[in-house]
C-alpha cells in the first residue's frame, strides 16, 4: 500500500515553490525529486519525509493524509489583482495536534499579535535551538513564569531571544531544558 502525503497541499500552504523545498532540504535536493515525491511517482520513506517535513517546518504528521481527515476547500485565491477561483480545486490540511504541542493564548495585543490569537507551538528539545533561529519561540522559566519572542541568536548554551513589542531589549536565556516554537497562528477576524 503506498503512502498518501499531503506534501504539495502543506508547501502550497507555507507559500513556496518546489525549488525552496529542494534548497531547504539537509541535504538540498532538487526541485523535480521533490515534484516526484509529492505526486507519488517516487516512494517517500520515512527519511524523505523527515527531511522535507523539517525543510517545511512542519511535523511528519501534517505530512500523511489520515483516513477521515478532512480537508478545506479552497474557495478562492487572493492576490495583489484581488480574489480569484482556483483553476483547479485545492484543499488546505486541517490542522493537526501532535505530541508535544502547547498554546499560547495572546490576552493583549503585543507585537504582531492581536487579542484573542492562537499560537500552535511545538515543543523542542536544546539540539534542535538552532533550527528555531528568526522564529517565535516559548521557553520556559522558574517558578511557572515563561518567555516569548524571537529567538536571534545561539552561541552555545546561550540564547538571545528580543521580546515582542517595541523598544524591547534582548534577553539572555542560559540552557533552558526545553522550547516551543510557533508553527501556527489562529486568529478570529
Amino acid at each position: 500500500m503506498q503512502m498518501i502525503t499531503r506534501i504539495r497541499e502543506v508547501r502550497k500552504a507555507k507559500g513556496l515553490t518546489l525549488e525552496q523545498v529542494g534548497a531547504l532540504c539537509d541535504p538540498p535536493t532538487t526541485a523535480q525529486t521533490i515534484g516526484r515525491l509529492e505526486t507519488g511517482t517516487r516512494t517517500v520513506s520515512v527519511k524523505w519525509l523527515n527531511r522535507i517535513a523539517l525543510a517545511l517546518g512542519a511535523t511528519t504528521a501534517e505530512l500523511v493524509a489520515l483516513p477521515g481527515q478532512a480537508d478545506i476547500a479552497v474557495a478562492a485565491l487572493l492576490g495583489p489583482d484581488g480574489a480569484r477561483a482556483p483553476t483547479r480545486p485545492l484543499a488546505f490540511p486541517s490542522p493537526l495536534v501532535s505530541d508535544g504541542m502547547v498554546g499560547v493564548h495572546v490576552s493583549a495585543s503585543i507585537g504582531d499579535y492581536r487579542s484573542g490569537d492562537a499560537i500552535w507551538c511545538r515543543r523542542i528539545a536544546p539540539d534542535e535551538f538552532s533550527g528555531a533561529l528568526n522564529r517565535d519561540i516559548l521557553f520556559p522559566r522558574p517558578a511557572g513564569r515563561f518567555l516569548f519572542g524571537r529567538l536571534i541568536g545561539r552561541e552555545g548554551d546561550r540564547l538571545q531571544l528580543l521580546p515582542l513589542g517595541a523598544g524591547a531589549r534582548q534577553l539572555v536565556l542560559t540552557d533552558p531544558p526545553w522550547a516551543a516554537v510557533a508553527v501556527q497562528l489562529v486568529r478570529r477576524l
